[in-house]
């Protein structure tokens, strides 16, 4: 079955040399100042392969895209998020240090310094008590002086939860996830691990290759933690850091929002749902409930128009009150209904927003689906698309409530991203079989109509586009981005997927890092 694909438009923009630096905001972007994510230092090419121009171009105004905005913006209330800003910060501090501990096997020592900033802000943490790591409960405790203790529990495959308030248990029951693949060392990549002894094919110059390489771990204040290549689905390119491996699952943040979108697409392969259809929310049921008019491809596309505050927002005040776009996170709530029971800000396709609200959408129609067919819903991506295409290594954690948080609370292995990215690469296809259906591949990496609207041909669905030029490569590559310098780029071009992930102590250095690799690595290898 083919899902139905809305034609998007898209806006042509040369590649060019930016001189923004890549903000470290949520996986989306850049502190409120009109820009978003997708733009970075780095000398660009453009579709043709050419050196960027020297000149540097210009998203929108922050007063232009306010302005827009707010003539469209529909008349209704906005809430803020309840709860002390502290006990929030300190709730998603004792979750990274849980993950960091429990999933990644990170020192806790190094893990408080260099990891979750996002979530846990790193200034706000000299505020609280010492983590305290209980390795035979597998937990992390962190105390508020004169105020609670926050515990963040490991529960297995679904990862490291923060328990709510006057809760010793989270409200679901876990699930044990496995693989049924075989051991990954006794297979070949990309199913398993084995890589080919023959040489690189011809005309890849693996001399650049290598160079490229060392560039992503040139910065030593990057932090970088793994570096991955691939050249037409091959391994050319590889490099950990120290207690760092193939198989160790990383703090992936907001790249598994593209993992929801995944998900969405075998959905949709599947005959469940299409792009063009309201989203069935059971929420918005109600009579006269305006937000029935949202489309699935709203939802994917971040133009629902639901109202929340986030920190990608142009008019963003970051002194304000707490965003809800991060509460997703901290709040210890039920994700899923938060996210439904939001108004609407704009009519649905008319403004484009980098904020949580929708991806967490995506992964309540996931569930509905799912469990609407009787299915086990936690094992879901494992058999429906990690099983198919040679992922073993993916944790996706939850809200106390079962609901899966891949915005961005998932961890994977740099090789693992690498085979996601590659499906990408392949059209959603995989050994011969097709995963995604026809014309998904083209709706994500297409600019979406609501952010072209504004003149930012920056993202597609559930995907950054690199339409302004700010990675060196292609105005055609288009990439999952995560927070402080996560990053799986797709350039279709040099049929290259560059895995790239890093410590949030590094999220200053990692785009510029990241650019002097790719510079290199689009040099290396042909062009078609």
């Amino acid at each position: 079955m083919k899902c139905s694909i809305r034609s998007s438009l898209t806006t042509a923009a040369a590649a060019l040399c930016l001189t923004a630096v890549l903000a470290s905001c949520g996986g989306g972007g850049g502190g409120g100042g009109g820009g978003g994510i997708g733009i970075g230092i780095g000398a660009g090419t453009g579709t043709g392969g050419a050196p960027a121009p020297t000149t540097t171009a210009q998203l929108p105004a922050r007063d232009a895209l306010i302005a827009r905005a707010r003539a469209l913006e529909l008349d209704t209330p906005y809430v803020p998020p309840p709860g002390n800003v502290l006990e929030h910060n300190t709730s998603g501090f004792a979750k990274t240090m849980c993950s960091a501990v429990f999933i990644t096997g990170i020192d806790p020592d190094v893990a408080a310094e260099s990891l979750g900033y996002f979530v846990g802000p790193y200034a706000q943490r000299q505020n609280v008590g010492k983590p305290v790591v209980d390795r035979a409960k597998k937990e992390v405790r962190i105390t508020i002086p004169n105020g609670p203790t926050l515990v963040a529990r490991y529960f297995g495959s679904q990862g490291c939860i923060t328990l709510p308030a006057g809760k010793d248990d989270v409200l679901f029951t876990p699930v044990d996830i496995k693989s049924t693949l075989p051991d990954p060392a006794t297979q070949p990549w990309p199913m398993g691990d084995v890589l080919p002894s023959d040489p690189p094919p011809a005309g890849v110059d693996m001399t650049k290759i290598t160079q490229a390489v060392d560039a992503a771990f040139s910065v030593p204040e990057a932090y970088t933690s793994a570096f991955v290549v691939t050249h037409k689905g091959r391994i050319v390119g590889e490099r950990y850091m120290n207690g760092i491996g193939a198989t160790t699952p990383l703090e992936s943040w907001s790249m598994g929002k593209s993992v929801t979108a995944t998900m969405m697409g075998i959905l949709m392969k599947q005959g469940v749902y299409t792009l063009d259809q309201q989203a069935p929310i059971p929420e918005w049921q109600g009579a006269g409930d305006g937000r029935q008019k949202i489309k699935i491809s709203d939802i994917m596309q971040m133009s629902s128009g639901l109202r929340i505050k986030a920190p990608d927002d142009p008019d963003f005040d970051p002194n304000g009150t707490y965003p809800d776009h991060i509460y997703f996170y901290t709040g210890r709530i039920n994700a899923f209904n938060y996210a439904a029971t939001r108004p609407q800000q704009w009519p649905p396709g008319a403004v484009g927003r980098y904020r949580n609200t929708d991806p967490v959408l995506a992964n309540y129609l996931v569930r509905l689906a799912v469990e609407k067919r009787g299915e086990q819903y936690l094992s879901f991506p494992q058999r429906a698309l990690f099983d198919k295409i040679g992922i073993r290594s993916m944790v996706i954690e939850t809200d106390p409530y079962g609901n899966f948080l891949t915005q961005g609370y998932d961890f994977m292995s740099a090789r693992d991203w690498a085979r996601l990215g590659n499906l990408y690469l392949q059209d959603g296809v995989w050994n011969g079989e097709r995963i995604l259906p026809e014309g998904f591949v083209k709706f994500v990496s297409s600019v979406a109509p609501a952010w072209a609207a504004d003149k930012r041909p920056i993202y597609g669905g559930f995907f950054w586009i690199n339409g302004m030029g700010g990675l060196a490569a292609p105005t055609s590559a288009y990439y999952m981005l995560g927070a402080d310098g996560q990053f799986v780029v797709v350039i279709p071009s040099h049929d290259l997927i560059v895995v790239r992930i890093g410590y949030s102590k590094g999220a200053p250095f990692a785009t510029s890092t990241l650019n002097k690799a790719l510079a290199l690595l689009t040099a290396a290898v042909p062009q078609h």
